[in-house]
């Protein structure tokens, strides 16, 4: 396997692996009774995850998947 494909093979394994966290962290978030301390510390937990994998892209994350947990918060805990 060329250095091309194996940086694409293991670029596509970290994005499957940011999906999967993320889409758990929503699961959990809609699924189970947690206090809002506990589900801001699992978003957080989450944030942590993704940046292990994707240094340097907080802002990003922050984009992409921020207003969906936030959305989720409010929704799930009544926030305004």
């Amino acid at each position: 396997m060329t250095p091309d494909k194996e940086a694409l093979l293991a670029e596509e394994l970290k994005v499957r692996r940011l999906r999967r966290i993320v889409d758990l962290t929503a699961a959990l978030l809609w699924q189970t009774d947690l206090t809002l301390d506990q589900a801001q510390k699992l978003v957080a937990d989450a944030k942590a995850r993704a940046l292990e994998l994707f240094p340097d892209k907080g802002e990003t994350f922050d984009l992409i998947y921020g207003s969906r947990f936030r959305r989720i918060l409010i929704e799930r805990y009544n926030l305004q």
